[in-house]
């Protein structure tokens, strides 16, 4: 049984060394054909393209459509695989921290009483990490929750609980200072993301971004904007659906 995943708090509107503190508190080949003489040349196979997995998370607030990353494949395979068996549908989103972001995929959630603890549920295995640089905690990122450093040294993932970051705009000086203490080196183009967009970087080489949400960002703002009661549980349950797209 997990004991807690992802050991993280909002951000409000606040002062670098405030955000800072805050985000502490939170974080949890080359190849070359050689031809013979008198021999035809060797045919090279073209690279397998793979497709690109489309999801569409669906609840009553509106639905988000997600792609899942194919550089991720643990994580991919094992999201696909839940989906077509239908585990998410009737689940919650069962945490929600405005300007954070919103977290599902516990199974014991579907049903659950008012008063229930939910986040402590899943699948009876967990996921190696895939921390790739070029996947960053954007607006709109998809990642797998986890258990703290403490108990997971590992970050090992989830078997089903993911999370869909809100997050707020980084300004460059606030982005440097997380990428000093992280150790993560952002690219211009990632940069600009963060001062655009938004997201949430303390996170990034911490837990495993598999995939984003290409469509439906206001999806995201107003499950972000309801009413929330203990462990940040919204009020009024929000249950979603999980349906993979075939193209």
């Amino acid at each position: 049984m997990f004991i807690s995943f992802l050991f993280l708090t909002s951000c409000g509107q606040q002062s670098s060394s405030q955000k800072e503190q805050k985000a502490e508190s939170q974080t949890e080949t080359i190849s070359a054909v050689v031809e013979q003489a008198d021999e035809q040349p060797q045919q090279t196979e073209e690279p397998e393209v793979l497709k690109v997995q489309k999801v569409i998370i669906s609840t009553s607030l509106g639905s988000m459509t997600a792609i899942l990353y194919n550089e991720t494949p643990i994580h991919r395979d094992n999201f696909i695989k839940l989906a077509k068996e239908g585990y998410y549908d009737g689940t919650l989103f069962h945490r929600v921290i405005k300007n954070f972001m919103v977290q599902g995929g516990d199974p014991d959630s579907r049903n659950a009483k008012p008063d229930q603890h939910l986040g402590v549920g899943g699948p009876d295995y967990t996921l190696q990490a895939e921390f790739r640089p070029e996947f960053i905690h954007k607006k709109g990122a998809l990642a797998a929750a986890r258990k703290g450093d403490q108990t997971n040294p590992e970050k090992r993932s989830s078997g089903s609980q993911f999370y869909i970051v809100q997050g707020e705009k980084v300004n460059q000086a606030e982005l440097s200072n997380f990428a000093a203490r992280g150790g993560v080196t952002y690219s211009p183009d990632q940069i600009k993301i963060y001062e655009s967009i938004g997201g949430t970087p303390f996170l990034d080489q911490q837990y495993t971004v598999f995939g984003e949400v290409i469509d439906g960002f206001e999806v995201i703002d107003k499950i972000a904007n309801v009413q929330t009661g203990a462990n940040n549980r919204p009020v009024k349950d929000l249950k979603m659906t999980v349906k993979l797209i075939d193209e």
